[in-house]
């Protein structure tokens, strides 16, 4: 028996797995002590009342024999394609139900996506960012090419015409600094991808708190069709961390070598995945709906206020950071030099506020830190004021 040996370029542990685990360990050992996480991007508002009554209602159908269904489309219901499709076209983007496929998550999409194209295509992705892209591809035991994301360029790196790239890894607004990229500047990465002959895989996860002009997705962008595929989520959209719905498009103008990348994707996932529940399917399709719409933007507003007040709290504390506008996290600069791990000691320690180390992120993550706007508000009001005491010294 041979064991796929690529495993042995990851990290033991996944970060997100680490934090959990050294969190919970602290809190173990100190029981009387309040632990306050704004670490893990899960969400903390219950599910609109659209989305709600929906899956009601599709339960419902579920126990009458007229309108039960069995196992769903492999590509989506034609019902929430649709609705993905309107939303893009209120936004002013082209985007045909036909090439859209409803899956179980962004997540899972990024680390699937990778298997349509050969082991020895090499990868460019952004340092630091997301470490699923990283990861999903090191199994795959891919050649790895990174683009600095610095404070210098504001954390959005741009297309070097010296590097040759088949997939490039893209996440904007971006997990975790918070940047965004221009339609103008998304433009240059796609015309790159063009002259390379190379396949855009863009996550598009966060694009619903985009708010200064910033681009929300590839398709904005000339030529996209040609060479880019998006991901995106409900789940910090409308709060699907525990139904699991997402949401890629395939162009079916992506082609390369003659093969059609969409009838790939088709194939694959007809093997592999056996859809997403009707019940699941139509409460994301509530989420689209004029009514939906506004109670997920109130949800919105909620997390954007958090964002809010913990950028107040590193402003107050003279703490650079990014992120907070277009994004439900902060990503700031840790203090007197600290290291990424050295400072999420530091504040369970003596604030007992969990976070997420920048490192974990990528090389140009060290001495950055992440804290999510995702938690609940009063235990986002007195994680600042714990920081603040700590940090304003």
């Amino acid at each position: 028996m041979q064991l796929n040996e690529n495993y042995e370029n990851l990290s033991e542990s996944y970060l997100f797995a680490t934090v959990a685990k050294k969190a919970s360990e602290y809190a173990s050992a100190h029981p009387e002590q309040k632990v306050i996480k704004l670490s893990i991007g899960d969400v903390t508002l219950p599910l609109a009342p659209a989305v709600i009554a929906a899956m009601h209602k599709a339960v419902d159908e579920m126990g009458v024999k007229e309108t039960f269904r069995g196992y769903p489309p492999y590509e989506g219901y034609d019902f929430l394609r649709e609705s993905i499709s309107e939303y893009y076209a209120r936004r002013g983007v082209k985007v045909p139900a036909s090439d859209i496929f409803v899956s179980d998550g962004a997540k899972s999409d990024c680390g699937n996506l990778p298997e349509l194209f050969g082991p020895d295509n090499t990868v460019l992705v952004p340092d630091p960012v997301y470490p699923v892209y990283v990861d999903t591809n090191l199994m795959a035991g891919r050649k790895i090419v990174y683009a600095a994301a610095t404070k210098e360029n504001g954390f959005l790196p741009m297309p070097d015409e010296k590097v040759q790239a088949d997939l490039i890894y893209i996440c904007s607004p971006n997990n975790p600094t918070g940047a965004a990229y221009t339609k103008e500047q998304l433009q240059k990465w796609v015309d790159y991808a063009l002259e390379k002959d190379a396949v855009i895989l863009y996550d598009a996860a966060y694009e619903c708190f985009v708010q200064d002009g910033a681009a929300r997705s590839i398709y904005e962008a000339a030529g996209a069709e040609k060479c880019a595929i998006e991901m995106c989520s409900f789940s910090k959209t409308a709060g699907f961390t525990g139904t699991r719905c997402g949401y890629t498009v395939v162009p079916s103008a992506l082609v390369r070598k003659g093969v059609s990348l969409k009838e790939m994707w088709f194939r694959r996932q007809s093997t592999k995945f056996n859809g997403v529940s009707y019940i699941v399917q139509r409460g994301a399709a509530a989420v689209f709906t004029e009514e939906g719409l506004a109670q997920i933007g109130e949800n919105l507003g909620y997390y954007r206020e958090n964002a809010r007040i913990i950028a107040d709290c590193m402003d107050r504390c003279g703490i650079f950071y990014t992120g907070g506008k277009n994004s439900p996290y902060i990503w700031l600069k840790c203090p007197d030099g600290m290291k990424s791990w050295e400072f999420f000691d530091y504040l369970l320690r003596e604030a007992q506020v969990v976070g997420t180390p920048g490192s974990g992120f990528g090389r140009n993550g060290e001495g950055y830190f992440r804290l999510t706007a995702f938690g609940d508000r009063e235990n986002t009001r007195e994680a600042c004021e714990r920081l603040y005491r700590l940090l304003k010294k």
